[in-house]
């Protein structure tokens, strides 16, 4: 049997589903619109609508919609990114129609009341005001911002609070009958049902609904001049980004650029970067490396924060690395151990199964595929030493930066 098994409603929803022997089910609609999908004066429009999903339908007060699936013990959430709107629920086995209904009833059935959007306002300026206050976050949003600016991917998630105070209800039922169509919607599930079992309870409840299809296609974002900028905002410590445009998210070249950025700053405490700042040479309790893939654009970033004084040395210790990087090929062993790293990051990864199966939708709805295991451990052992050596050099040949002190 597939690990994964997929359909598609008359509709145009398609469907992934792969079964487990667990007692929990989950499942999530994923939907291909994001904060890049807004318009000039709609900033911050995807998150607020994606909020106010919960605020009331044509069946259920905000309420009973908070409290379907929480008085047996289950969850429903959702989030929203650059590219798309996420609703996911995890339940028991035998709730898993309930969430299915409840996702589809926020999803194609939420009235967005006024009253109840005046106090979600209120929470989304909250989450501003906290983002404001964590530096780590907001630099992160900033550099995106600058790397892709002029472009939709240049402006965050959020939104401002006089861009909120633009948006009702009326304007959120516009972008999603625009954006939310269903050819650009994936149904995702793991549980322990068979296919047609999954089939059946999308054909009830999402089946159902007329079939749409996008009428705009996304604009691919220029590229802007390498930057380097200081701002001042009178952190305890120094918090810089170093970074680049990279691939997207169909290009052959993302699985040795996602190879170099975990040698570089993943996870594990053995990465270059947290041996260098850190073990070696006490300069930084926090540093990554991060690889952010779009439709048609990408970002990588290199982030540490320090203490002030020690902000120039870190900067050239990782500039150190870069160099030898670009300029000197893994050894057979060192590249055989990176390898392995990172296959077994992602299999005990796949022992998350909710975050396997939001994975699995968000990979169905860009690629219409899905790879096993064993045919990304195929491509993983094909990846060469010199083809590393290569990115690192196309990607960090120019970067930009940004510091805030």
């Amino acid at each position: 049997m597939k690990e994964f098994e997929t359909y598609i409603l008359p509709n145009g929803i398609k469907g992934i589903h792969r079964r487990t022997k667990s007692s929990i089910a989950h499942c999530a609609l994923v939907i291909n619109a994001g904060t890049r999908d807004e318009r000039d004066g709609e900033y911050g429009l995807a998150h607020f609508a994606e909020h106010a999903f919960f605020k009331g339908t044509e069946h259920r007060k905000a309420y009973q919609v908070n409290c379907r699936l929480e008085n047996r013990g289950g969850e429903l959430n959702a989030y929203t990114t650059k590219e798309d709107t996420t609703i996911h629920a995890t339940t028991l086995r035998s709730d898993f129609a309930k969430a299915a209904e409840l996702i589809a009833d926020v999803a194609f059935h939420s009235t967005f009341p006024e009253h109840e959007l005046q106090r979600e306002r209120e929470v989304i300026i909250d989450e501003i005001n906290t983002y404001k206050d964590s530096p780590v976050d907001m630099i992160f949003d900033t550099f995106e911002d600058m790397i892709f600016e002029g472009s939709e991917l240049g402006h965050n998630i959020l939104g401002t609070k006089a861009s909120l105070a633009r948006h009702n209800s009326e304007s959120i039922k516009r972008f999603i009958i625009r954006t939310h169509t269903t050819d650009q919607m994936v149904f995702s599930t793991i549980g322990n049902f068979s296919l047609s079992k999954v089939k059946s309870v999308a054909e009830q409840y999402f089946g159902q609904h007329v079939a749409t299809k996008r009428e705009f296609s996304r604009s691919k974002p220029a590229m802007v001049e390498p930057f380097e900028r200081v701002v001042s905002k009178h952190t305890h410590q120094t918090h810089c980004i170093i970074g680049a445009r990279a691939y997207d998210i169909h290009a052959e070249r993302r699985l040795p650029l996602s190879l170099l950025i975990n040698i570089l700053g993943g996870p594990s405490a053995n990465s270059r970067l947290n041996v260098v700042l850190r073990e070696k040479n006490g300069l930084s309790y926090n540093t990554e490396a991060t690889y952010t893939p779009y439709n048609d654009s990408g970002m990588v970033a290199i982030y540490f924060s320090s203490d002030h004084h020690n902000a120039d040395h870190c900067r050239e210790l990782i500039d150190a690395e870069l160099r030898s990087l670009r300029s000197t090929p893994l050894t057979a062993r060192r590249l055989a151990m990176i390898k392995r790293q990172f296959l077994a990051q992602m299999a005990i990864s796949m022992e998350n199964n909710e975050g396997y199966m939001l994975g699995a939708g968000k990979s169905y709805l860009v690629h219409d595929e899905i790879d096993t295991l064993e045919e990304v451990y195929r491509k993983v052992t094909a990846v060469k030493a010199e083809q590393i050596m290569e990115v690192a050099e196309e990607i960090f040949a120019k970067t930009s930066t940004l510091i805030y002190q």
